[in-house]
Protein backbone atom coordinates (compact mmCIF):
# COMPACT_ATOMS: atom_id res chain seq x y z
CA UNK A 1 0.00 0.00 0.00
CA UNK A 2 1.70 3.47 -0.92
CA UNK A 3 1.10 6.51 0.32
CA UNK A 4 -0.58 9.40 -0.99
CA UNK A 5 1.21 12.00 0.89
CA UNK A 6 3.80 12.09 2.96
CA UNK A 7 4.71 15.08 5.38
CA UNK A 8 8.28 16.96 4.70
CA UNK A 9 9.04 14.99 8.63
CA UNK A 10 7.58 12.12 7.80
CA UNK A 11 10.18 11.53 5.19
CA UNK A 12 13.15 12.86 7.08
CA UNK A 13 11.73 10.68 9.90
CA UNK A 14 12.30 7.61 6.91
CA UNK A 15 15.47 8.29 5.76
CA UNK A 16 16.49 8.85 9.28
CA UNK A 17 15.10 5.41 9.84
CA UNK A 18 16.84 3.47 6.79
CA UNK A 19 20.24 5.65 7.37
CA UNK A 20 20.42 3.75 10.63
CA UNK A 21 19.28 0.20 9.55
CA UNK A 22 21.92 0.40 6.43
CA UNK A 23 24.56 1.14 9.33
CA UNK A 24 23.56 -0.89 11.09
CA UNK A 25 24.02 -3.70 8.54
CA UNK A 26 27.27 -2.32 7.42
CA UNK A 27 28.54 -2.62 11.09
CA UNK A 28 27.68 -6.11 10.61
CA UNK A 29 30.00 -6.84 7.41
CA UNK A 30 26.30 -6.16 5.41
CA UNK A 31 26.46 -4.65 1.80
CA UNK A 32 23.61 -2.82 0.71
CA UNK A 33 22.94 -3.24 -3.03
CA UNK A 34 21.63 -0.65 -5.64
CA UNK A 35 18.40 -2.42 -5.79
CA UNK A 36 17.63 -1.98 -2.52
CA UNK A 37 19.07 1.43 -2.46
CA UNK A 38 16.54 1.86 -5.01
CA UNK A 39 13.54 0.19 -3.01
CA UNK A 40 14.40 2.48 0.49
CA UNK A 41 14.38 5.85 -1.37
CA UNK A 42 10.60 4.62 -2.69
CA UNK A 43 9.92 3.73 0.87
CA UNK A 44 11.31 7.11 2.12
CA UNK A 45 9.34 9.29 -0.61
CA UNK A 46 5.72 7.48 0.45
CA UNK A 47 5.45 5.50 -3.08
CA UNK A 48 5.88 2.03 -0.82
CA UNK A 49 5.04 1.39 2.62
CA UNK A 50 7.53 -0.66 4.91
CA UNK A 51 5.39 -4.26 4.01
CA UNK A 52 6.37 -3.78 0.70
CA UNK A 53 9.35 -2.82 1.29
CA UNK A 54 10.11 -6.24 2.68
CA UNK A 55 8.35 -7.93 0.65
CA UNK A 56 10.54 -6.64 -2.23
CA UNK A 57 13.38 -7.62 -0.21
CA UNK A 58 12.44 -10.75 0.70
CA UNK A 59 11.33 -11.27 -2.87
CA UNK A 60 15.26 -10.65 -3.85
CA UNK A 61 16.67 -12.86 -1.51
CA UNK A 62 14.55 -15.61 -2.08
CA UNK A 63 12.40 -15.52 1.31
CA UNK A 64 9.09 -15.89 0.22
Amino acid sequence: MAFSRLTVSGEVERRRLVEEAIHSGEMEGVSVDVYTRADTEDYIAGRIDSDELVERARARYGLR
